[in-house]
């Protein structure tokens, strides 16, 4: 139980270190509003959207003409004078999303020169952004494919980018000639500016051959019309933007450690990106555990990042529950030692939770309770094999989204 209580003092800790609210007052500190002649318009996306336009809102209060919130549903908080909120689907877009960024549109496309649009950007906001140039049921075809393969965001996003009308800088040409101000929450790993979100305001990076790159290799299945969009150019160019990149997995991590020090533990960050199948790190992590076990020091590993699920089965579950799962495998018998996995957004996959978390009994456990690890592995079910043993971990939605983080504590 005392290892449970600095897990949970360690996640609360992490993820208020990580809330947008002061790095997007600074950041909007900066800007310099438009005159008289000119309005100001709000666009808020992804995951931390609803927060991050509350700080905005606060600080903008009597001076924003018109905003909107896009974010996943469950994830609003109430209404914010001024703005219309829409929750969506996520991480598969749904006709919610696509209404919601059509009322996005309509409020830009006739802004004039002395506008300014406010983005403020945060993950999720590829599947909750989203007019597709393609039929809406290919679109929702082809992100399931890649999510069921194990796509890596950045290969989803190349993809993405290339069958909507919003993404890859498009929506920046959609507001021009309006000046937009972006404020963008990182979730991916480096912080490419034209991936998170899928870059609506940012030039694409990205070229028709990589896109075509990872259709051969994950076997993508595509219908005519989507393959013409895949050979038709992306925006390089985006003359009408200012962008300001704020928060990231390295500040998660960092703020762990702070959290893990304060509870005595000498924390390592072993890395803060962690790009692997999630059955996969929860066997590396495993791995450390078991090498320190024979530490007097009481200590933390910590990783940070996004792994990814190779779907084999139709169970209930998420890359941080599959990672928490897979180390149970590898740490039975240890002694004072857990293994915890959280997304910073208080969600992971299609689920309730935030993540797991296992300790050495929890193999035992589930054996006892008729679970066969291996098996619920196979089948993505860690959700109701971490369920069976206590192992879910419950956040709620956080208001953040700055990837996830692993944590190895032992204590001595």
């Amino acid at each position: 139980m005392s290892l449970r209580t600095d897990a949970d003092s360690i996640i609360r800790e992490a993820i208020e270190a990580v809330l947008p609210d002061r790095a997007v007052m600074k950041a909007l500190g900066e800007l310099k509003l438009p005159d008289r002649d000119g309005k100001v318009y709000v666009v808020a996306i992804g995951k931390a959207a609803w927060q991050m336009a509350c700080t905005a809102q606060r600080l903008l209060q009597g001076k924003i003409e018109k905003g909107v919130v896009i974010t996943k549903y469950g994830y609003a908080k109430g209404e914010l004078p001024g703005f219309q909120i829409f929750e969506a689907g996520h991480p598969v877009p749904d006709e919610n999303s696509f209404e919601a960024t059509g009322y996005a549109v309509s409020m830009v496309k006739d802004l004039k020169a002395e506008d300014q649009v406010i983005m403020l950007i945060s993950g999720g906001g590829s599947a909750l952004f989203e007019i597709p140039l393609c039929d809406s049921g290919s679109l929702q075809d082809i992100t399931k494919q890649m999510l069921a393969c194990a796509a890596d965001i950045t290969e989803m996003n190349v993809i993405r980018k290339r069958i909507s009308a919003v993404k890859g800088g498009r929506f920046a040409q959609i507001a021009a000639p309006a000046q937009i101000y972006a404020v963008v929450l990182s979730d991916i790993i480096g912080s490419p500016l034209d991936m998170i979100a899928s870059g609506p305001v940012y030039p694409d990076a990205s070229t028709n051959e990589m896109a075509w790159e990872i259709v051969r290799k994950y076997h993508l299945k595509l219908p005519e019309d989507v393959r013409k969009l895949l050979d038709m150019e992306t925006p390089k160019q985006c003359g009408n933007v200012t962008t300001k990149i704020t928060g990231s997995v390295d500040e998660l991590c960092d703020a762990a450690a702070d959290a893990c020090r304060k509870l005595g533990y000498e924390p390592v960050i072993l890395t803060s990106s962690l790009n692997c199948i999630a059955k996969e790190a929860g066997s590396f992590l495993a791995a450390v555990a078991r090498k320190y076990q024979d530490s007097k020091k009481t200590v933390a590993f910590i990783a940070g990042g996004e792994t990814v699920v190779r779907l084999t089965g139709n169970g209930l579950g998420g890359r941080n529950q599959e990672l928490a799962l897979a180390a149970a495998q590898g740490i039975g018998e240890t002694r004072d030692t857990v293994i915890f996995s959280v997304g910073s957004d208080g969600t992971d996959g299609p689920t309730d939770v935030a993540g797991g978390i296992v300790d050495g009994h929890t193999a035992e456990l589930l054996k006892e309770k008729g679970w066969d690890i291996c098996e619920a592995l196979r089948r993505n079910d860690s959700y109701h094999a971490l369920e069976a043993c206590g192992g879910l971990i419950k956040t709620g939605p956080t208001g953040t989204n700055v990837n996830d983080v692993a944590c190895i504590l032992i204590k001595r």
